[in-house]
């Protein structure tokens, strides 16, 4: 739908209220109440025009920070929160290593370097979530189905209605405390679906100063890719 010269693409789903959102590719997106009619949602989106070219400025300001990253020596990558920088060598290594601070790949696998940063990143991941996971779930009293490793686009994080949590392998990029908010923001949701007062209530009694690692991500989001 297109809205102000904006397109924005709807997502139906059964909530009450109308959440309009600016994904990390700076596509804009709507969840809206399935009862409504389409003459309805574009109302309501026009209602919120401000709101909407304001977040979208918000995102350019914040893609600022952006970083075309190049698989060369020196190049800095993040691993949970800080930067390491490349090595290629010549040493018989397989595949990516983290040692001394420092990433290093064989020279004969640069055209893998993306290839390997992803399955590094996926695999450090899958370790470091899961204490987390075992931590939080306790607190709020849940127990995820199933707990994946993917690539989410343009989400940090996913939990479906059938009790599945998701994380994209971005995450590993993270400091240890977003990473926290990230596990808790989406076990919270198996308590409540939508982002509604009770759902933050939820986050908060875990986490009181979560909008601080909301803010990392918000500054620091753009940087995270390869």
């Amino acid at each position: 739908m297109v809205v102000s010269g904006i397109d924005i693409t709807i997502h139906k789903s059964a909530r009450k209220t109308v959440s309009i959102f600016v994904e990390r590719d700076g596509s804009v997106s709507a969840r809206v109440p399935e009862k409504l009619e389409e003459e309805e949602i574009e109302e309501i989106l026009k209602a919120k025009e401000y709101q909407i070219f304001k977040n979208l400025a918000e995102w350019t300001q914040l893609n600022q920070n952006a970083v075309e990253r190049e698989y060369v020596n020196g190049q800095s990558f993040l691993y949970l929160g800080r930067n390491y920088r490349l090595r290629f060598v010549e040493d018989n290594i397989e595949g990516l290593q983290f040692i001394k601070n420092k990433f290093l790949i064989n020279k004969e696998e640069k055209h893998r370097a993306k290839e390997l940063f992803v399955k590094f990143y996926k695999n450090k991941l899958l370790t470091k979530i899961h204490p987390i996971i075992d931590q939080y779930k306790m607190q709020l009293g849940v127990e995820p189905k199933q707990i994946k490793i993917m690539e989410l686009q343009n989400r940090w994080a996913s939990c479906t209605s059938n009790g599945n949590v998701n994380f994209h392998w971005k995450c590993a990029m993270a400091p240890i405390d977003v990473l926290q908010y990230i596990v808790v923001h989406e076990l919270a949701h198996l308590i409540h679906l939508n982002h509604t007062a009770e759902f933050w209530n939820e986050v908060d009694k875990i986490l009181p100063n979560y909008e601080s690692q909301m803010n990392w991500l918000k500054l620091n989001g753009a940087g995270m890719d390869l």
